[in-house]
């Protein structure tokens, strides 16, 4: 077991704010931060770039939009520009750093091009999705650091484009939803190929207990780095819940669209299949939405994003691995229109909203057989959601007990059960009809349980397939 340090966010009030300029960095990398408009280091940038430019390995647990990229990306020029290649031949590759997801390559790539552009410093990025000759030919002119994706990464070095040997420092980003996708194996691979004198970055939005195993076998001594605590979400975030059933949902999201307050959306589906029914019904409501998932080509996803960000679409509807890595300023809602059903999820998913201090919206939609993941999703963030109850596609069901915030009742079917209500009642627990009066709806009060077998009852979430 490596041993670890613990940085406490804040032990005590700073009696100024820091800037860019003490950590040391050099002057062609303050000239672009400056251009960046960038004056303040974030949280993660004042804990982390101090160990970076170090040389020591490093564990950095924050949320997204907390200007993670740049608490690694600064120091690593930094320190390539103190060492300059001064060798012949092609530039041997001394970064790597390997990313879940084409989007977030392309954003950490642009980051990289944006701080180290007074620098003669060489970056190239490799996804799938698209043509390998344009990567082939930037990785056989050279570079000094390169982003990459897991799977193209391989393709790459069994043909032999890509070497290993020389990298300094390797950068694991979103390491928590890299396992998510089963992408494990391939990193060992690539760790493998990667030369064991090394300084290792392991970043990470969320920390789950699982993934500290990997770490303790590709870093060294780390220091660990927690400016927030695990998962919890962005403050500047207001939350809310809508009890709604599945038929219900779209005319609910409709709904809420007519209204002025939802500027530009973020939808969340479970499902690919459900990001494009969604984005269906939405035109047929002549409302401009378009879909991004792992289906659709690299220009097709970066085509829905440029005109999401332009305001030519209105509403994109995503799955959660595509959204990963999304940078999307003036975001004003996310919808989860399907609720996850890994809660740490909830936090990725809220955090494209409200980044970078603004403030955000995110609303989440809610049906009977999804209220065991609002159970693990309050848990998780040890808040409960505030409830709109005024919308003309409440639930029949009510809201139910409210969930029990103790996280050892994280797992298993009692956990839940409280927080289930019986779906065989459609009123809620104050005695009031489904359209809100008082008293047993006439329907309710002629049906009793255990007699009449043609009344069905909704399936419990976990024996039933989603039907986006």
């Amino acid at each position: 077991m490596q041993t670890e340090q613990l940085l406490e966010q804040a032990e005590q009030p700073l009696e100024k704010k820091m800037s860019f300029e003490e950590f040391g960095l050099r002057p062609e990398i303050l000239r672009a931060v400056a251009e960046k408009k960038y004056t303040v280091p974030t949280p993660i940038q004042e804990k982390a770039i101090p160990i970076v430019l170090e040389g020591k390995d490093l564990i950095g647990c924050a949320q997204t939009g907390t200007g993670k990229t740049a608490a690694f990306a600064l120091p690593i020029l930094h320190r390539l520009q103190g060492t300059p290649w001064r060798g012949t031949g092609r530039r041997p590759i001394r970064v790597l750093v390997l990313t879940p997801t084409r989007e977030l390559a392309s954003q950490i790539a642009a980051s990289f091009g944006e701080y180290g552009k007074h620098t003669a410093l060489k970056h190239a990025i490799v996804f799938g999705g698209v043509n390998q000759g344009p990567q082939s030919q930037a990785l056989r002119r050279g570079i000094d650091i390169l982003v990459a994706t897991p799977g193209r990464l391989l393709d790459l070095m069994s043909q032999g484009l890509v070497q290993l040997k020389t990298v300094e420092t390797f950068v694991l980003d979103e390491a928590d939803r890299m396992l998510d996708m089963g992408f494990i194996h391939d990193i060992r691979r690539v760790i493998d190929q990667l030369p064991a004198k090394r300084q290792t970055l392991f970043f990470s939005a969320t920390m789950p207990r699982e993934i500290q195993g990997l770490a303790d076998t590709i870093l060294r001594d780390p220091i660990r780095v927690a400016v927030t605590p695990v998962a919890t979400p962005a403050e500047a975030v207001e939350q809310h819940v809508h009890f709604v059933e599945k038929s219900e949902k779209i005319k609910l999201l409709k709904h809420l669209l007519d209204g002025p307050s939802i500027k530009n959306a973020l939808v969340f589906t479970r499902t690919k299949h459900g990001a494009d029914a969604v984005t269906k019904q939405l035109e047929r409501y002549s409302v401009r939405a378009e879909a991004i998932h792992g289906n659709k080509s690299q220009n097709a996803r970066e085509k829905a994003l440029w005109s999401f960000k332009r305001g030519v679409t209105r509403v994109l509807v995503a799955t959660d691995i595509a959204a990963r890595g999304l940078d999307i300023v003036d975001l004003s809602h996310v919808v989860n229109f399907d609720l996850p059903n890994e809660p740490e999820s909830y936090v990725h998913r809220i955090g494209r909203t409200g980044r970078a201090g603004a403030s955000g919206i995110a609303l989440s939609f809610c049906s009977v057989d999804e209220r065991p993941f609002l159970a693990d999703i309050e848990r998780l963030i040890r808040k409960h959601l505030p409830v709109v109850v005024d919308h003309p596609y409440r639930s029949g069901y009510g809201a139910g007990t409210p969930t029990n915030l103790d996280p050892r009742q994280s797992h298993g079917g009692a956990a839940h059960a409280n927080n289930v209500p019986n779906p065989r009642r459609k009123h809620d627990a104050s005695g009031t009809r489904p359209d809100g009066r008082p008293g047993r709806s006439r329907r309710d009060s002629k049906w009793t349980p255990g007699f009449g077998a043609s009344k069905p009852s909704p399936r419990h979430a976990e024996h039933r397939r989603a039907e986006w």
